[in-house]
């Protein structure tokens, strides 16, 4: 099978093709650097992104993400757990908002100061 992706690791928009058998990939072409291969085997198997969005505090919200890129086919899963959460104090930029979110290992942090 052969799937056709659009690098995003630069500027430069490689044209890539990934070549993929028995459920791995066996070939990249197209990458004109060795980010753009890592990027395609990734996005062809098993895609990840950093989850931006934001939590309430008090009457305010807090701007967050994950320190990582998290699987994509649970993102969903991490919004629900993300809205869930009510803060009741002032954050900095850093503070673990939710640790180890879903048993991933990555951490969701403030990426904003919020006095409440």
């Amino acid at each position: 099978m052969e799937k056709n992706f659009t690098c995003i690791v630069c500027p430069m928009g490689c044209s890539l093709k990934v070549q993929i058998e028995d459920g791995k990939v066996v070939s990249v072409t197209g990458n004109t650097c060795p980010r753009g291969a890592k990027y395609a085997q990734t996005e062809a198997v098993a895609p990840v992104r950093t989850l931006t969005t934001t939590v309430r505090a008090g009457e305010k919200m807090v701007s967050v993400k994950s320190t990582q890129p998290l699987p994509k086919e649970n993102l969903k899963k991490y919004m629900d757990m993300i809205n869930s959460v009510k803060l009741e104090t002032s954050v900095n930029v850093g503070d673990v908002i939710i640790a180890d979110i879903d048993g991933t290992g990555i951490d969701i942090v403030a990426t904003k100061n919020v006095d409440i």
